[in-house]
């Protein structure tokens, strides 16, 4: 009879860890948002200040900040895209650990 619970507490504790692998996914598309979000805001600054400065006399300090801005962008991309796909795999993993042990899925919504 203990072993039927030990069954059912190991299929839990593997739902408990997806859900938390689920939880870090989140976590990083929350991260990958707000370093998308930051050359946003660079750029919005640089050209609400544009009449301020002549692009050809800045020219050596905008290239690099376009690039780290293009960089940061991939990378918060990056980041999204890649969670995204980890959030689909748990959640298709949790639908199949549902769908094997029906004493268990009435826990999981």
């Amino acid at each position: 009879m203990t072993s039927g619970n030990d069954h059912e507490s190991v299929i839990i504790n593997e739902v408990q860890l997806l859900l938390a692998e689920k939880r870090t996914s989140l976590a990083a598309i929350r991260t990958g948002i707000a370093v998308l979000a930051l050359p946003l805001s660079v750029m919005g600054i640089l050209i609400a200040t544009s009449r301020y400065y002549n692009i050809v006399h800045v020219l050596p300090l905008f290239v690099p900040l376009i690039l780290l801005c293009f960089a940061l962008i991939l990378m918060g991309l990056y980041l999204i895209i890649r969670s995204i796909v980890r959030l689909r795999h748990h959640d298709l993993h949790i639908v199949e650990l549902k769908r094997k042990h029906s004493k268990v899925a009435e826990f999981i919504d």
